[in-house]
This record gives C-alpha cells, structure tokens and sequence, in this order.
C-alpha cells in the first residue's frame, strides 16, 4: 500500500550557493499561502532545522542515513510529515553538494542518497554571480549524471541584472531543465555567522522570526509557487507506515528528565524528547544561562548541544544551577552530556568554571573536528554497555583535557578519510558511573535503545531516592 506525499529536495552545486536561503524562504513562502509545511534537513546539522521550524511552525527534522540507517529514511520522512498534524508539502533541504556525502563512501548519506531513497524530485539551487552562459553547461551534467534522480527546476541564486538573468535563462533552457525562479542579490537577507555556521535562531528571537519572514516574502516574490508546488505533487507516493516512537521504545515507570535548554544548548534532535516521552519521561527544560535549580523530583538531566563557548561567563555566572547538577550527579543522578554538555561539566571553559563534574579542563581552539564516527562503548554507564556500536557524528573546535584515570565513553574505530576521519581508533568522552559525557552526537532514532537505557536509569534512581 502506498500513500502520497508531495515533497520537494532543494539541492546545490556545493556548499555555499543559497540551499538554506532557498530552503527556508520556501517553507515559509508556502506557509504563508496556507499550506501546512514539513521541514527536513539532510545531514547532522541542528542549525538549519531551527530556521526551519520558524519558518514551518513545527519542529525541524534530519534525515541521515549514517545517523539513523537508510531503512528509517522514509518512516522519519513520514513522521515529520506527520507530526502534528499531515503537512500538505514536506521541504527537504540538502547537504553539501549534491553528490558530496561521506568521504570514501560513494555519495553515502549525501542529498543525491536521500533523494534516491525518498523518491524526491530535485530543484537545484545554482549561484550564478561568477558565470552567465557556463550555467546550461552545468545544469546539463547535473541532470545527466545520475539517471535516477530527476532535477525538476532550477532556481538562480545572486542574479545581477535583467540581463544577466536572461543569458543565464536562455543557456539554461537549451538543457530541459526549467527555471523556476531567480534571486537577485540582496545583503539584507544574510544570516549572521560564526565559528561552526548560521547563529542558531533560537539565539536570535524575534530577529530569526523577521528573517524567515522577509526570506518568505522575498521567495514568494521570485520563485514560481505554483510551479514548484506541480513538481513536488508529482512525486511518486511511498509506502504507507511511519516511525513511532512509541513502537521504538518500552513504557517504564514515569519520572522526570531534565533537558537542557536556551540560548547555550540549542542543539537536540527532536526525535530524541519523543523517545524519552514514549519511554515514561516527563521531559522537562531547564535553561543553565537563567535557571537556578533542576525540576523538582528530576531523575536524569540530558544536556545536549549548544555554544556554551559563546556563554561561558554567563554560565559561570550562575552558580547556583552549576552547583545543583554538581549535587546530583554525586549523588548518583544519570547525566547524559553532548558535546557542549560534555564542556558545561568539565571543572572549566576558556577559564571560567563550570560544574566540575568530570575532572578535565576545557578550551577553545582554532581546529575544527568535523565527521563521521562509528564507535563502540567502552565503559558501562547510564547511556550504553560495554561493546554497545552506535553511529554518530563530531562538529567541534574546542578541546578538552582530561585528568588522570579515565575510562572513555566510546572507541572510534578507523574511518578512510583522514581528512574529515580518523586515521586510527581513538578513545573518546568519559564514562564515570552515572555520568557519561563526550562529543558524539548520536540520533536516537537510529539507535533507540540508548533512550531506554538512559530512562530505566532514571526511572531506577527516581524509585530509590
């Protein structure tokens, strides 16, 4: 049995072309006509989903084959599609370039890889600012390359002028290939950056939500609605079922966990807070820049990612939230920290001090980690056992230093780029008792028995307290 779905890839040549731009601004012009809208983002990243669910109105999902396994590509597709309520077109926006996925793979995880799996049509967003007539040519090896995709539009990025727009429209017809839209350049549209991307629009408030606004009245005004609605209408229908977190996950004995919020830690898939509910949790936030205690009756406290760099003196600065979840986690509380939790619990940050719960010291520095990671729990803690394999993902450019005696929270083994790989195995995070913190990021959806694990602890120490 199959069931339809109108949906749409917005793709690119490479990185830096406009797909967030166009992506977001499409989710939003579409919104504004009335149309309930589902945002998607192909690949690890946390940020561009968060512009999304501004622009959509419900939360942003990923879609990874690395992260969640190919064969879950299309039930999440259809969960996100789904929740709350049936979105009339779901947007999908892409990574990279189009045909750029893990290094060594062939185009694993990559946007072409998503498309394939989803039976997505494609619209190709081109930035022409350096070229007008060399765009056909391009167009043309895009939508020859892979005979199982179909580029179903392009949209131009960065026009010049009247002029240049119509060399580059006429150069682009000779392929088949029709424009849907062009975007002329405009400065007032960017999106403020800094060391890892976009600036999270949950630190930006009412500034993101006019952002998404204006990108909406801009994409209304240049892209072809009507048209790009027809192609996403055309895609094949898929076959009926979607993941549910309840069907991932056993009910246990309620009790509350604690998640950490606000403008420091923005960075949670959202499939992970309904797999903690499916599970008994009371998932409840707590924002370590303002709050000054955890939940009352909290049983586990789940600290996510974030730029906790950014805040470090503010975080510092409130003592008495650093002090409580120091409390709790000496009194056996399970603490489960991402990458900037894993920062938050070290005894200090660029010098400000943090909770002290692991003993290790934490800097920023001018490398960047970015990748990939297969890994292997090592020690037993309230997350994993021992020999426990998970895919996941590193995006960081601090460094923490540990002190002696640790036991690592995971074994990454070998990956063949060392460019954005490791070119050994490497022992990572820290495991100590109920506290298991590192930098990978792992997509609970893949591997759902990390959130019961983590929930039965919880439930555990709540009965025992």
């Amino acid at each position: 049995m199959v069931t339809p779905l109108p949906r749409v890839v917005i793709a690119a040549p490479g990185s830096g072309q406009g797909k967030t731009t166009v992506a977001t601004g499409l989710m939003a012009a579409l919104r504004a006509r009335g149309l309930a809208v589902s945002g998607h983002k192909v690949g690890p990243d946390y940020i561009d989903p968060g512009y999304h669910a501004v622009a959509t109105g419900r939360p942003g999902r990923n879609l990874d084959p690395h992260l969640q396994g190919e064969e879950r590509i299309v039930p999440l597709l259809r969960h996100g599609a789904e929740v709350p309520v049936p979105a009339d077109v779901a947007v999908i926006e892409g990574v990279m370039g189009l045909h750029d996925g893990a290094i060594g793979r062939d185009g694993f995880a990559s946007t072409a890889h998503v498309a394939r799996l989803t039976r997505s049509p494609v619209l190709l967003v081109v930035d022409v600012s350096g070229a007008s007539r060399s765009i056909g040519a391009l167009v043309h090896g895009f939508a020859s390359y892979d005979p199982e995709l179909t580029i179903a539009g392009v949209i131009l990025n960065r026009v010049g002028s009247e002029t240049h727009e119509a060399e580059v429209r006429e150069a682009v017809a000779r392929t088949g290939v029709p424009v849907l839209g062009a975007l002329r350049r405009d400065g007032s549209l960017d999106t403020p950056s800094r060391h890892l991307g976009l600036v999270p629009a949950a630190e930006r408030g009412g500034e993101a939500r006019r952002t998404v606004d204006a990108l909406g009245e801009h994409l209304a005004r240049a892209v072809d609605l009507a048209a790009v609605l027809a192609v996403a209408r055309r895609a094949p229908a898929l076959p009926v079922g979607r993941w549910r977190p309840e069907d991932e996950v056993p009910r246990l004995a309620p009790t509350t966990v604690a998640v950490a919020g606000g403008s420091a830690f923005t960075f949670r898939y959202a499939e992970a807070d309904e797999l903690l509910a499916a599970a008994g949790a009371r998932v409840v936030p707590v924002d370590p820049l303002h709050d000054e205690d955890l939940p009352p009756d909290c049983a586990g406290l789940y600290l996510g990612g974030g730029f906790p760099e950014v805040y470090a003196a503010e975080l510092a600065a409130n003592a008495r939230l650093r002090d409580a979840v120091a409390r709790a986690a000496r009194a056996g509380m399970p603490v489960l920290a991402e990458c900037a939790g894993l920062l938050y619990l070290c005894r200090d940050l660029d010098g400000q001090p943090m909770t002290g719960v692991v003993d290790a010291s934490a800097r920023m520095t001018g490398r960047l980690t970015l990748g990939y990671r297969d890994g292997v729990a090592v020690g037993a803690g309230a997350l994993a056992e021992p020999g426990t394999v998970v895919t996941g993902h590193e995006f960081h450019r601090t460094q923490v230093e540990y002190g002696p005696g640790r036991v690592p929270a995971w074994r990454f083994r070998p990956r063949p780029s060392r460019a954005h790989g490791l070119g050994a195995a490497v022992e990572e995070g820290v495991v100590d008792g109920n506290v298991h913190a590192s930098y990978l990021h792992v997509h609970w959806a893949g591997h759902p028995a990390l959130a019961t694990r983590f929930v039965a602890a919880a439930a555990h120490r709540a009965g025992v307290r």
